[in-house]
């Protein structure tokens, strides 16, 4: 799987685009060896297409400041470059929610200046504030890829046929992206709602069309599947609650003082693909053994 999503390289580019110049892309063209792949340059949005499709299909590795690196990296690096983008601020609102959704958050760190001029009260290299991608989550450890999980998920809601759950979770990435917070938490919202319904129909629930007659449903089948050993539902409502504590965490009343709205809709994003994929493994299996 590459390190980046579609969404994040076409806005890497676009992002690149709005902050050079015709001539100055193809310098770089040459720099990175572009042409051998038939580059477009009867105008930049052209470019920006041919680059994008480049970076996606090939990712060659390029030439850059900070030593080789495959051209999507190159990109992504180039785009963190970008002076202040005004002009330009909806296209890097896509490519800052591509790359949260690839697992990486924007940070501003302090490094010397590349022109090593000093410091006008140290006796030292002035620092220069650059921007720098930190992954949100600890690369390389199982379950906790937002796309790895979204990829299952898709996969797992088409084979058992979860047509509703599926939409909400298309619409829920979707409005993800393109940085709509609000959208994005009322499909995940609908989603989580969705799915779980679906499996206690699919384990033969029949009563009332109430949710939470549905989770009590699967909480005392036989075998189980919210396991109460874990927290995940318990018929005592004074103990916890995993799940029905994740949908209280899904319906919050207004913001919340120091968090913003799109580390709220990261956070709700990321647990629920998590949530998501562990129950929609676990009913897999449990299909798979009837």
């Amino acid at each position: 799987m590459n390190e980046f999503n579609r969404l994040t390289i076409v806005a890497a580019v676009e992002v690149v685009a709005a902050s050079h110049s015709n001539d100055d892309m193809k310098v770089l063209e040459v720099q990175w060896d572009l042409e051998q792949y038939g580059v477009a340059t009867t105008s930049k949005n052209a470019r920006v297409s041919s680059w994008a499709k480049i970076a996606l299909t090939h990712n060659p590795v390029v030439w850059t400041e900070n030593g080789q690196m495959n051209l999507q990296r190159g990109l992504v690096e180039l785009a963190l470059l970008a002076p202040d983008h005004v002009g330009y601020d909806q296209t890097w609102h896509k490519f800052v929610a591509g790359l949260r959704f690839d697992g990486f958050v924007i940070t501003d760190q302090k490094k010397p200046d590349p022109s090593g001029r000093p410091s006008l009260f140290e006796d030292a290299p002035r620092q220069v504030t650059v921007r720098a991608l930190k992954r949100m989550l600890p690369e390389g450890i199982e379950g906790l890829d937002n796309r790895e999980a979204d990829n299952e998920l898709e996969a797992l809601l088409k084979k058992h046929g979860f047509a509703t759950a599926q939409e909400h979770l298309r619409q829920a990435v979707s409005a993800f992206q393109r940085g709509d917070w609000e959208a994005s938490n009322a499909q995940l919202r609908s989603f989580f709602e969705s799915y779980l319904n679906e499996i206690a129909d699919r384990l033969g629930y029949q009563g009332k069309d109430e949710t939470t007659l549905k989770r009590e449903f699967l909480g005392k089948l036989t075998p189980p599947f919210l396991l109460s050993d874990y927290n995940e539902w318990n018929e005592n409502l004074q103990k916890p609650q995993f799940v029905q504590g994740l949908w209280s965490r899904m319906h919050p009343a207004g913001s919340h003082a120091g968090l913003s709205e799109q580390e709220d809709a990261t956070f709700r994003l990321q647990i629920t693909l998590i949530t998501a994929r562990l129950f929609i493994q676990r009913f897999d299996q449990r299909k798979i053994l009837q």
